[in-house]
């Protein structure tokens, strides 16, 4: 019998699954999916519960998941830091128990989408 409780995880829209980052942002435009971004989704809902985390509008958000066929994997959609078991984003730096070493993360810190 496989696992009843599949653990929740928030997953970014922008910079996560969709090309944030090489186009000025447009708050009524959202990029296109991110590749292999619709296969980490699939794959990903098999074990755990799906919610989007955005700080867009919810609606475009929407129409968003659901012209990338991605919808179905996700349970709702949020603006707000829902209780997880984790979180997934790139603008995120993960504590580890040491302050200095989270303060140089801090100051060395930039998104990978910033990188290119």
């Amino acid at each position: 019998m496989g696992n009843l409780y599949k653990k929740k995880i928030l997953i970014d829209l922008d910079g996560v699954l969709n090309e944030y980052g090489k186009e000025p942002y447009d708050e009524n435009f959202i990029p296109e999916i991110k590749p292999g971004a619709k296969e980490f989704i699939e794959k990903l809902s098999e074990s755990a519960e799906l919610y989007l985390f955005t700080s867009r509008n919810l609606m475009l958000s929407a129409k968003w998941l659901f012209d990338n066929k991605i919808d179905k994997y996700f349970k709702d959609i949020s603006n707000t830091k829902l209780p997880s078991y984790l979180y997934i984003d790139d603008r995120c730096i993960c504590f580890r128990g040491n302050f200095d070493q989270t303060l140089k993360e801090i100051q060395e810190f930039s998104a990978h989408w910033e990188q290119i």
